[in-house]
This record gives structure tokens, sequence and C-alpha cells, in this order.
């Protein structure tokens, strides 16, 4: 009886493993580098989009999907051709890499390291956590219309999700150095150049824009509002779906905290900015500069504290 009992529990446990391992199997990430994008999925669905190639001024992130499966960003507007999504760019010894014209500056792809993926699971008090993550490293070459090298940027991409989460989280690091040969490159812009999103048409008019501190903001002009504060959110329906998105600043980054854009009309806008209209930045040959920021996706109206919780979260890795 001991000997038929024993090989019933081994059965069952190796029913639960193989089980457990197929559900992590389902969700985990995957990454596709195509010809002119990068792919990283949830199991088998679209988790982000990042054109890199044959894109004539910047790579950024076009598609961010909520846990639920909903995409907030839009790409390219009619309004505002050269709003990609979310994107990083600001103006380097005066040369505009933000609007797109003849003599603006491009960023421009060169290779990509460090592509991974990985999933784990914990378990503790009986509670089973998840957590999968992937990620890509591009070497980006920002360069004048008469190809210039400028600055040279080393970004990295990582997503996240899981149980303890309740958001997708991405994180977004830039690392910027000088190319040989130069001593030093300043970093100017219009007091919304930095890590900007734009949202999807839904998302505009009716949303509502709240930060870390409760802050007002000051109004710049029309709607538009700069505030200095930890994080800013912006809460809104998406195809019919409350969503809300916030933009995170880390406490090594320059300027923390970040003064951060908003806007609701015409049309909705969030961007975490270095206050660079006001004062510049000089990037020198000795001290690279180093950007971290993170963009957090939660299905659902989100309030301050459960948005602090996961920013904490985030600074403390």
């Amino acid at each position: 009886m001991k000997s038929l009992r024993t090989i019933f529990l081994l059965t069952l446990a190796l029913l639960i493993t193989a089980t457990s391992n197929k559900a992590i199997a389902e969700n985990s990430m995957s990454i596709t580098t195509a010809e002119d994008a990068v792919s990283i999925n949830a199991g088998s669905e679209l988790l982000l989009c990042y054109p890199y190639n044959k894109v004539p001024f910047k790579p950024y992130v076009q598609k961010l999907f909520s846990p639920a499966g909903v995409n907030i960003l839009r790409d390219a507007p009619v309004d505002h051709h050269h709003h990609h999504a979310l994107m990083f760019a600001v103006k380097v010894n005066g040369v505009n890499f933000w609007e797109e014209t003849p003599t603006a500056g491009r960023q421009m792809h060169k290779s990509f390291t460090d592509i991974k993926t990985d999933t784990k699971t914990d378990v503790e008090n009986e509670k089973r956590r998840e957590t999968r993550k992937a990620s890509f490293t591009e070497q980006i070459d920002w360069i004048t219309s008469k190809q210039k090298l400028l600055l040279k940027e080393n970004r990295t991409i990582n997503v996240c999700q899981g149980t303890d989460l309740g958001a997708t989280l991405l994180t977004w690091q830039s690392r910027f150095e000088l190319p040989d040969g130069t001593e030093s490159a300043t970093l100017t812009g219009s007091h919304y150049h930095g890590l900007g999103m734009r949202f999807i048409k839904p998302m505009d008019l009716t949303g509502t824009h709240l930060n870390a501190d409760g802050k007002p903001g000051t109004v710049f002009r029309g709607d538009e509002r700069l505030t200095r504060t930890t994080w800013s959110a912006y809460t809104a329906n998406a195809e019919g779906k409350p969503v809300t998105v916030a933009i995170f600043d880390h406490p090594q980054n320059p300027r923390h905290p970040a003064t951060f854009f908003t806007m609701t009309k015409p049309f909705a806008y969030l961007s975490a900015t270095l206050n660079l209209h006001k004062e510049p930045l000089k990037v020198v040959s000795d001290k690279p500069l180093v950007l971290r920021y993170a963009v957090a996706v939660w299905d659902g109206k989100v309030k301050n504290d459960r948005i602090d919780e996961l920013y904490k979260s985030w600074t403390e890795k």
C-alpha cells in the first residue's frame, strides 16, 4: 500500500509540474527581431512593437499593450506626423531631433545586443507569483542632416509583466556618450521635449492627469501645464475600456524630479522633460549622461497609492 501511495504522489507531482510548466510556457515572453521592427509577445499576444528600420528619423515604441490587451499608443497622427507614439527626442547643439524637417537630426540604428527573456516563479505563503521579462539593447547614432555624429546612444528597452505588478511595465534607459574627439554637447529643446507619449484618439479630450504630489501644475499656454514631480499619470477610456498610464522619473536622473508636460486638449499628451527650455544641459566627454524612465499601463482607473506602490518598487531595483 505504501508503494502504491508513493507512486500516486509522484505521479500527482509530475502532473502538477507539467501543468505549471505549460502555463509558464503559454504566458512567457518572446522577442522577434524582424527586418523593420522588434516585437515582444506575452504568450501569443503582442505586447510591444518597436520599429527601428525604414524609419527616417528615429526608432520608437509604436505599440504598447495593457495586461488585458489594450494598446494605448498612437503613431504619426495627421495633426502632428512627427508624434511617434512613445519616443525620446531633444535638440543637440541646436539640431532638432523632435520635429521632422529636411534639416532635422536623425537617430540612426546601428545594432542590437543583449536580446533576452526571463520568467521567474516564486511560491510564498501558498501564493504563486510569476514575473515575465523581455529586453533588448540598441546602439543609436544621433547625426545631423549632413551626417555629422553628435551623440552615441546605448538604449535599453525592458518590458515586464507579473502577478504582483498588475500592470505592463516598460523601462527605458538611455546612456549617451560623445564621439571621439568631441569635448561636449549641449542639450536644449522646447518645453515638451524629452520622453513623450501620444495616446490613441479615444483617450483625447476626456481624460484626467494626475501626479505624485497632487499638484495642479503651472499653466504654460492654453491647456498645457508643467509640473515638477516624481511621476505623472493619465487616465482615460481607451476604446470603451478605462486605462491608466504613468511615466516614472528615476531618482538618479539629472534634475530629478522631472518636469512633466501634460495636455488634454486638443489632444492628450504626456512627456517627462529635463526643463531644457529654461536650462540647457551639457554632456561632457568624461561623464556619460544616463537617463532612466518607466512607463506603466494598468487596466482600469488606478488611484495614486497604487501608482506610488509600483513607483517605489521600480526605484528600489
